[in-house]
């Protein structure tokens, strides 16, 4: 008797050769593609019939600069897809990584599935992670003049700019960033009978 996660495999497997490195583990089934094959497994796994995955629950983008406290060699920038199959009660991780680190690029699955649109632009955004064939590709959380991508290791914790009210100008000002280091002590201050009860 096969189990439900052993028959996804096998399906997983069947429909998409050797295209695919398919993993279980901790009862979930990932799979990964490589970008040049992204928009052919990504419509398999739509239109095949043993998978029928319908909806694109989400998409992330992902940095593995720091992965593994830095031991990780592979490209830096992933996007993850989330993948549901109602009639077969079945759930799927996609994984396709970027090929080249310094300008992140992969295929939109915008036609597939709408609804990625906005999960694209959120990848975008944050990671800079740029979707080929998306056809409206920008900002959706930060600022439009916003420099840089928030999510990605090798950002600032405290930005690159900063925006406040000037009132002598009577308007928004954008500034570099000036944060002056201090040292934080924490400070402790207990009852003499703390715990003694």
């Amino acid at each position: 008797m096969t189990t439900k996660l052993e028959a996804l495999e096998l399906a997983l497997r069947t429909a998409l050769g050797e295209g695919a490195a398919i993993s279980v583990a901790l009862g979930e089934v990932t799979v990964v593609v490589k970008a040049a094959g992204y928009i052919a497994a990504m419509q398999t796994l739509r239109d095949h019939p043993a998978l029928k995955f319908e909806q694109l629950l989400d998409l992330c983008g992902v940095d593995y600069s720091t992965y593994g406290e830095g031991s990780w060699e592979g490209a830096r920038f992933a996007a993850v897809s989330h993948l549901l199959s109602i009639e077969h009660n079945w759930r799927v991780r996609v994984r396709v990584f970027a090929e080249d680190d310094d300008t992140p690029v992969l295929p939109s699955v915008v036609e597939l599935w709408r609804s990625v649109n906005w999960y694209e632009r959120e990848a975008f955004d944050l990671y800079g992670i740029l979707f080929e064939g998306h056809n409206d590709l920008r900002r959706i959380l930060t600022d439009y003049g916003f420099i840089g991508h928030p999510f990605r290791k090798d950002f600032p914790m405290s930005g690159y700019v900063e925006m406040r009210y000037d009132p002598e100008q009577k308007r928004v000002i954008y500034q570099a960033v000036t944060i002056e280091p201090r040292e934080i002590i924490p400070r402790v201050i207990r009852e003499e009978t703390y715990g003694m009860k």
